[in-house]
């Protein structure tokens, strides 16, 4: 079986900390910011774990990585 790309999309996207966690930005982060809340925009900034119903799909996804 031949090896299995990275999609660069979700390399761009996810990120998998040393504890095997796949970590996620918010979206809509571009848009209309100076509108928002400083608090809201505060959480712009913070990264969420994926949830566990995706955490497989994105896993595949980054399979090409390390």
């Amino acid at each position: 079986m031949p090896k299995l790309k990275t999609h660069k999309g979700a390399a761009a996207r996810f990120r998998v900390t040393g504890g095997g966690k796949i970590m996620r930005m918010y979206g809509s982060r571009n848009n209309f910011r100076r509108k928002k809340r400083t608090a809201v925009n505060a959480l712009y900034s913070r990264t969420v774990e994926v949830a566990p119903s995706h955490t497989k799909l994105v896993r595949r996804l980054l399979a090409g990585q390390g």
